[in-house]
């Protein structure tokens, strides 16, 4: 049976999607069967970060109503075989996914993928409820500012009150901690929150730290997924998260400020 992951935040913008993306695609690279998986009705954006956007011909509610069947809807990525996208609807109301319809779709790609991602909306609404509900993982992204901490912190509480595993009393959902647009200059002057205050206040393993980086929105305008990005910070530390994730002990890099070379200090580079 696969493991489904939930990808979730309390506040928009921090970078779910994106690190949907990097996460299926990184599992799929490592030989997982895997599928991701748009909850955003309505708004979907997965399909241009994944770049098949133009592939999509029946979706995610599709499936769910009986409309069509998984095979018409998944889409196989092009850059990788192990990998599938189940696009949201564009034109559907979030109410549209159901309990019993997100249950049938889950169980059903169960049976021969390894992992499924879940891209989850932010906050609490429906479609984010729907994706944190049958989770085995959560993975809570968050920026390191005060704002998005509090909502990821909100998020934790549901998690562990409102999944399928709170009310069965089965083992909690494994939670983890992705910290993004991080910049140490700013830590040391003051102006963002460190990686040891979040932690302090969400107590969450800290899967990764993503830095501030061009190439992500580079990336995601590409249809590319920025984990493919082998020569940038974040495409990097995508990878790392991977790894950990996985079980692989890896170093976190991207938490301190870059020392300059003897040079650049002589020119104030």
């Amino acid at each position: 049976m696969a493991r489904i992951i939930v990808i979730t935040s309390g506040k928009g913008g921090v970078g779910k999607t994106t690190t949907s993306a990097a996460l299926a695609m990184g599992l799929a690279q490592r030989g997982k069967r895997t599928v991701v998986i748009d909850f955003d009705v309505g708004l979907r954006n997965l399909d241009l970060i994944m770049g098949c956007e133009r592939r999509v011909v029946y979706d995610f509610i599709n499936v769910i109503n009986g409309e069509a069947n998984l095979n018409q809807a998944l889409i196989r990525d092009k850059r990788c075989d192990n990998l599938y996208v189940l696009p949201a609807s564009q034109t559907r109301d979030k109410d549209a996914l159901t309990k019993e319809g997100v249950e049938q779709v889950l169980v059903e790609l169960s049976h021969n993928h390894d992992f499924i991602v879940c891209d989850s909306p932010a906050g609490i609404e429906h479609g984010a409820t729907m994706a944190m509900y049958f989770a085995d993982d959560a993975i809570v992204v968050t920026n390191p500012e005060v704002s998005s901490v509090r909502d990821s912190d909100r998020m934790l509480g549901i998690l562990s009150s409102r999944s399928r595993r709170a009310e069965n009393n089965e083992e909690p959902i494994r939670e983890y901690l992705l910290l993004t647009r991080y910049d140490p200059l700013r830590v040391v002057n003051g102006e963002m929150l460190s990686v040891e205050d979040v932690q302090e206040i969400l107590s969450l393993k800290l899967l990764g730290v993503v830095p501030e980086s061009k190439a992500v929105l580079t990336s995601s305008n590409s249809g590319i997924p920025v984990i493919l990005d082998r020569e940038s910070d974040a495409g990097q530390a995508y990878s790392d998260m991977v790894s950990r994730y996985l079980g692989d002990e890896v170093p976190h890099r991207f938490l301190h400020p870059e020392k300059k070379g003897f040079l650049s200090r002589l020119f104030r580079g």
